[in-house]
């Protein structure tokens, strides 16, 4: 049996618009077993019952008082108020008394609020958003983190046969992801942890790179270069959980210089550089840039070389001039890197619709980016930065083999996942 410290659950809203939305949650959480502290987010009107997390502590975590933001009659800055005193306030609560979970209901405002603070939480600690938001575009209020939505279906206005059960289940959701921590094997604690880039065209490069590593008992994090996903690598190296980088697809740059969907930003590939990790950066899938269905690209590029990878995602061959400034980007990135850097050029093809005979083939193209890489390296001097050149496919195993050959030689002088 978990005592309540350890399933104690805060309960995140707006006690004068939602309080008996909140009153039902509290119902079920003490129902399931849990304890529930409920934080209370409004400010315009009066709350329903009284808070175990005033709004009062919340407001004055920011600076600002609830009296003069309800008195000066701007919802906007309240609710921005609100959200900063929110991720102050909730990160000293968790560093003094670790919290089994959070539960979160609201509309637009709302989820903002919520979700600003539970992106400041660590992975693992149970995060769950019941939001009017949650069917649409949740990339604002997820980010990075494990942070989960619930789609409320109605909206807040009160319980209801519809709402109470969506809140239920909400409820005995979280109260199930508190009710115990999901136990690391042992191995585990020993094993070096490793991140990785992948793509769909990149895959069995990773895949190989991936068994490699694994044979010696390292675990290895394979995020999706879809934007989110180098995001998502890049925070967990910040927050120290990596201790070295393959970052085999840097294809989201691609999508940041020419305006793909997939863009993870333009401090994609400073992390580990910052960290002072070891890390092999490869140019995987820097053939394409990606968009929607084919009604939904930009009438600018109209055309361009396309290949339509499925009906909802349609990829754009990057031209060679767009490979030389890519080519330079990278380079200048892993050039201000703390710790070791090896580049590593496959020089027939980047991705599986660029070798020889694939739809993107464009020998050009990939000269531009190579060239651009050569010169770029040759003009830093820098002995933290080694550059490899093999004249094989991206997807060719012996790629992949030195690729893991490349990091065991930068990672300590440790032998990761290399065959005797």
């Amino acid at each position: 049996m978990h005592s309540s410290f350890l399933r104690r659950i805060l309960v995140i809203g707006t006690l004068d618009t939602k309080g008996e939305e909140i009153r039902y949650l509290k119902e079920q959480l003490l129902a399931a077993g849990s304890f529930p502290e409920i934080v209370d987010i409004g400010v315009m009107g009066e709350p329903l019952f009284a808070a175990d997390v005033r709004r009062e502590e919340i407001a004055a975590c920011a600076g600002e008082s609830v009296e003069e933001l309800r008195q000066g009659g701007d919802r906007g800055r309240a609710v921005a108020a609100m959200q900063r005193g929110l991720v102050a306030w909730i990160g000293k609560r968790h560093a003094q008394s670790p919290l089994a979970g959070v539960l979160a209901i609201g509309g637009s405002a709302g989820t903002s609020v919520a979700t600003a603070a539970m992106q400041k939480l660590p992975i693992g600690v149970p995060k769950l958003m019941v939001s009017t938001m949650a069917s649409g575009d949740t990339r604002p209020y997820v980010g990075t983190t494990d942070l989960c939505m619930m789609y409320s279906v109605a909206d807040f206005t009160g319980l209801n046969r519809l709402t109470r059960t969506v809140l239920g289940n909400a409820a005995h959701a979280m109260a199930g992801m508190a009710c115990a921590a999901v136990p690391a094997p042992p191995e585990a604690k020993q094993a070096k942890l490793l991140a990785a880039t992948m793509f769909g065209v990149t895959t069995p490069c990773v895949n190989r790179v991936k068994e490699l590593l694994e044979e010696t008992g390292c675990e290895l994090l394979v995020f999706h270069a879809t934007g989110t996903g180098g995001l998502a690598m890049e925070q967990l190296v910040r927050d120290g959980f990596v201790e070295g980088v393959l970052d085999i697809t840097t294809t989201e740059w691609a999508d940041e210089l020419v305006g793909g969907v997939l863009s993870a930003g333009p401090h994609r590939l400073e992390a580990a550089g910052e960290k002072g990790v070891p890390q092999v950066v490869s140019v995987g899938a820097l053939d394409m840039v990606n968009f929607g269905a084919p009604e939904t690209i930009p009438e600018k590029f109209r055309g361009r070389k396309f290949y339509q990878h499925n009906p909802n995602v349609t990829l754009m061959r990057t031209r060679p001039e767009e490979n030389r400034e890519l080519g330079r980007i990278l380079v200048e990135k892993v050039s201000a890197a703390k710790g070791p850097v090896t580049i590593m050029l496959p020089l027939r093809g980047v991705s599986a619709i660029d070798a020889e005979g694939g739809p993107f083939h464009d020998p050009e193209a990939d000269r531009m980016l190579f060239d651009s890489i050569r010169r770029e390296v040759s003009i830093m001097h820098s002995a933290s930065v080694k550059l490899v050149e093999m004249d094989v496919h991206i997807n060719d195993p012996v790629f992949a083999d030195r690729l893991v050959e490349e990091f065991n030689a930068i990672s300590g002088g440790q032998r990761i996942g290399a065959k005797s």
